[in-house]
């Protein structure tokens, strides 16, 4: 599988219930962090990476995330008129020239696994890689698709990224067993569910950036339904294993899981105080916030 990744898919058709009522209008995937919502951060990621091709796994409910990567004529034209260049520049290009969305619907709600076979008529025969815009992943370096990428190049190996998680967190996530972890990746033997910690065959814990051989989609299209009558994207990768080396890879970057109420508000922290024109500012008021509650707490 030594080629270049040029595909990624984002599998955006959840209904993200736990940010209700705001995601009853606003797809989760378009909650922002600072000035720009997720599926820009995890776009950017993909193209830095050398993706040229974007596929969005969306419903036939959720139109937002075509409509922000679409034109707005009217928005355009009065930014154009007022002046506001640098605005109306970052509104014209949310994409670059090269790169191209295609958007597919996920007829059902069938799992993460059903959603990426979904993509399989555009990604073709090559390799490919499935971001989940809910993990956002914060580095000053490259993105962790892109180091990735490279990994997957050099080896030929797919790669599935983990993160060091405490042994007594393992049962919220699934696990990975490798053999001869080095560095920062090791081939993956086997894959558990949410173990307990004393069941946990590692503390690698499989978080949301694959980049994966096009073989997935003939085990995906032949994998029986799990739990909750969905498509597991695990169960087809476990199968993969069997066949073709599929590696664990241990990222340089942070992780927020913004699927959560506290992930998102943990990014908008940390994406706040890098930002290069609202961090000192933001140092400032969150410095001034904490210094408040202490009084309060003392009182």
């Amino acid at each position: 599988m030594k080629r270049r990744i040029r595909t990624a898919v984002f599998p955006v058709a959840g209904l993200g219930t736990r940010f209700l009522p705001a995601t009853k209008t606003v797809p989760k995937e378009m909650l922002p962090i600072v000035d720009r919502p997720l599926i820009q951060y995890a776009v950017d990621e993909a193209i830095e990476a050398g993706c040229d091709t974007l596929v969005f796994v969306t419903n036939r409910y959720k139109h937002a995330v075509a409509d922000y990567f679409d034109k707005a004529y009217e928005l355009e034209d009065k930014l154009a008129k007022s002046g506001k260049l640098e605005l109306l520049e970052l509104m014209r290009n949310p994409l670059p020239r090269h790169v191209r969305a295609v958007f597919v619907t996920q007829a059902e709600a069938l799992g993460l696994g059903h959603a990426v076979l979904c993509a399989k008529p555009v990604v073709g025969d090559e390799p490919f890689a499935v971001i989940l815009p809910d993990d956002l992943i914060w580095n000053r370096g490259d993105g962790a698709l892109k180091q990735m990428a490279d990994a997957a190049e050099a080896s030929g190996a797919s790669m599935i990224a983990v993160q060091d998680v405490p042994r007594d967190k393992t049962a919220s996530y699934g696990i990975v067993d490798t053999e001869g972890f080095s560095d920062r990746q090791g081939r993956i033997r086997g894959m558990v569910e949410k173990p307990s910690p004393e069941d946990a065959p590692s503390t690698l814990a499989v978080v949301g950036r694959y980049v994966l051989d096009p073989r997935i989609f003939d085990l995906l299209q032949s994998t029986a339904p799990g739990a909750g009558g969905e498509i597991q994207l695990t169960d087809a990768i476990a199968r993969l294993l069997e066949e073709r080396p599929v590696n664990a890879y241990r990222f340089r970057g942070t992780r927020f899981d913004c699927g959560t109420h506290i992930g998102l508000i943990e990014a908008t922290i940390r994406y706040a105080l890098d930002h290069e024109k609202l961090s000192e500012a933001a140092a400032k008021m969150m410095q001034s916030a904490l210094d408040e509650l202490g009084v309060r707490e003392i009182e």
